[in-house]
């Protein structure tokens, strides 16, 4: 009985999280209904559950039309299906999400990188101006026009005052793009480690990795998921039922011993062609044909 209750409990459990799954990747897809597909995949996995569970004890009764079981049976399978497809949107919604991320970090860092070029260029810009100055003062200089040269050189004084600036404000810029640039990178490893696992299964899978490659190895990971997760707990539903079967059969069996005695009736009526046979043992009824 432990183990039947066991496995009712987490087949539930498995349920629940597969619906909660398949809601939300149903209402990615559905956007605008964001309530009416909640309310409806809720009701639609119970739905499932009961009509499994309904099917396993009652798919011998000759009582219950064959339309109605095979109905029953197509609308489990096609529940099955939808709840599939909601965990596939969710997850396949969560892998775009981050590597839409990465990309992002990815554009950020170039863009970065091209305004540090900028700045650089500006600062090398500014040097070779400063060496043209200091070149005009050696030629006085080389002449022995030392005085022309002081009074030159007084003469570059703003000029040089504005070139030194601009290399100062340039220099901060690039230390700050620099920080910037060094926290975007940190990021953009731990996204990187992030994807590493699904990096060792295309490798393993395919023999190597690129992006077209991770893609692949990306939905083969979330089909295996999908075949196991919804059709494991509609299984772990039946298997329970089974389970509590047995035990309550058990369990009669166990108090029938006890009393020493089995009560036991049995019915036979005539149609045409066949008897109808009803034995009935402790209030559980049985039908059979001869």
């Amino acid at each position: 009985m432990f183990l039947a209750l066991l496995t009712l409990l987490i087949a539930l459990l498995i349920s629940g999280v597969a619906a909660y799954y398949s809601i939300i990747g149903l209402i990615a897809i559905f956007s605008a209904a964001i309530v009416p597909i909640a309310i409806m995949g809720c009701v639609l996995e119970v739905g499932k559950l009961v009509s499994a569970a309904w099917l396993y004890h009652n798919w011998d009764s000759k009582y219950v039309p064959r339309i109605l079981k095979l109905y029953l049976t197509f609308a489990v399978v096609v529940l099955m299906f939808i709840t599939s497809m909601g965990i596939f949107g969710f997850l396949s919604k969560a892998h775009i999400e981050q590597t839409t991320i990465s990309s992002d970090n990815t554009l950020q860092i170039t863009i970065l990188e091209d305004e540090i070029s900028r700045e650089y260029l500006n600062i090398k810009r500014a040097e070779k101006t400063l060496t043209l100055l200091d070149t005009a003062l050696e030629r006085y200089v080389e002449l022995g026009a030392i005085s022309k040269g002081l009074n030159a050189r007084k003469e570059q004084e703003s000029e040089r005052e504005i070139l030194n600036a601009d290399i100062k404000n340039s220099s901060n810029t690039i230390n700050g793009l620099e920080k910037e640039k060094s926290n975007l990178a940190i990021e953009q490893v731990k996204l990187e480690a992030e994807v590493g696992p699904i990096k060792y299964i295309a490798e393993l899978v395919y023999g190597t990795s690129n992006q077209e490659l991770l893609e692949k190895a990306v939905r083969l990971v979330i089909i295996i998921i999908v075949f196991v997760f919804d059709p494991l707990a509609v299984l772990l539903v039946i298997a329970a039922n089974i389970s509590l079967h047995k035990a309550n059969m058990s369990k009669r069996n166990k108090i029938n011993k006890r009393r020493g005695k089995i009560n036991s009736t049995t019915n036979v009526e005539q149609h045409r062609g066949y008897r109808k046979v009803i034995v009935t043992k402790d209030g559980v009824s049985q039908t059979r044909y001869e």
